[in-house]
């Protein structure tokens, strides 16, 4: 027993042996908690509908034991006499790694309500899920923000308040170094709220077009129609003007045709009633009007208005196209004539006799 009771560094051995069994054994309560516990849970999740349990596991997985080894040791410090300053510092740093470890718990609580939300009504409402991913990511700001100031304000000398008002006139200089990058991050928290497009939606900017991918803290990432991404600015994108096919209710469609110049006007009467019944029996097309607008050198050219009820680009291709060919069949049967740009030269008769009988004459 005189063994335990030998002082190494102010304390006795058996001081120090308990205060590793006591380390040990938060640590080993820490494991079986993660691993034993959590995972039945996890298995226990996937029977039940509540989510509740869904979320103790997701938050669960996202424990860094090697992050609770440190408050560990300093639970086990307290049973010890340590000089002042190494307690204050493993104060310290306990209270760092436990802070560190519930911000990591609060951005999986987060996560899981985004992804929670995505699953359900992801395919539903892109105009919520952006605003959703908004909240997220404001929230996630507020607790590293508040997670930050905490473990500043727990070591010794710092003062959190002449900090933050240091920070506020040193801001005004970063503010106008970073100028771009804050642009481009208030424009993305704009994008978020005022919702000029939302995920999913086909939208053309400028020269560009394609379907809205990923909406960032800097930049927008935009798939093409031939394939590759856009990354485009999000101040760039504000500052543009944006046309957002994914908010059209229906599709507006004009197109000319050109009839041949000697059409009977019989004829010309009945193309509008024509294109009238070719449009309106087509189960996507509404028609909207049929005009003969203008006379061309070779044609006499109608204007045609139909709308198609969905926005969709490859149902409007589809449509055009069946239209098209139920026109040209329905001319043909009519016989009405399409014409080729072609040239047609008159000669009048009584000139040119007159001019082969002025040799005659002069013989």
């Amino acid at each position: 027993m005189a063994l335990f009771e030998m002082v190494f560094w102010g304390n006795t051995i058996r001081a120090w042996a308990t205060a590793v069994a006591l380390t040990i054994a938060v640590l080993a309560a820490l494991w079986f908690l993660v691993h034993i516990v959590l995972r039945r849970v996890a298995g226990f999740a996937h029977t039940t509908e509540t989510d509740i349990d869904d979320l103790l596991s997701h938050v669960g997985a996202q424990t860094k034991l090697g992050l609770l080894t440190i408050p560990a040791l300093y639970i086990g410090s307290l049973l010890l006499i340590l000089p002042e300053v190494i307690t204050t510092w493993f104060r310290v740093a306990a209270v760092t790694a436990f802070m560190i470890q519930t911000a990591i718990w609060g951005d999986a609580v987060l996560d899981f309500v985004l992804q929670d939300y995505r699953e359900e009504h992801g395919t539903e409402d892109n105009e919520r899920l952006t605003t959703v991913g908004a909240l997220t990511f404001v929230l996630r700001l507020i607790l590293y923000g508040m997670i930050a100031l905490l473990v500043l304000d727990n070591i010794p000398g710092v003062e959190v308040t002449a900090l933050i008002g240091s920070l506020g006139i040193g801001g005004i200089a970063v503010a106008l170094a970073v100028q771009s990058i804050l642009s481009d991050l208030f424009a993305s928290l704009s994008i978020a709220l005022d919702r000029p497009f939302v995920l999913g939606d086909l939208i053309v900017v400028g020269n560009e077009s394609g379907t809205v991918e990923h909406i960032g803290l800097k930049t927008t990432r935009i798939r093409s129609l031939s394939g590759e991404q856009l990354v485009l600015g999000n101040s760039d994108l504000l500052n543009s003007r944006i046309r957002n096919y994914g908010r059209m209710a229906e599709r507006r469609v004009v197109f000319s045709l050109g009839v041949a110049a000697e059409t009977p006007i019989d004829k010309l009467e009945a193309v509008p009633s024509m294109l009238r019944q070719i449009i309106a029996a087509h189960p996507h097309a509404r028609f909207g009007r049929a005009h003969l607008v203008k006379f061309s050198d070779f044609t006499l050219d109608y204007e045609v208005v139909y709308f198609i009820q969905d926005p969709d680009y490859d149902l409007y291709m589809d449509t055009h196209h069946s239209i098209s060919l139920r026109i040209l069949q329905r001319f043909a049967e009519e016989g009405i004539r399409i014409p080729y740009p072609t040239q047609v030269v008159y000669v009048a008769q009584q000139e040119a006799a007159s001019e082969a009988k002025q040799p005659e004459e002069d013989s």
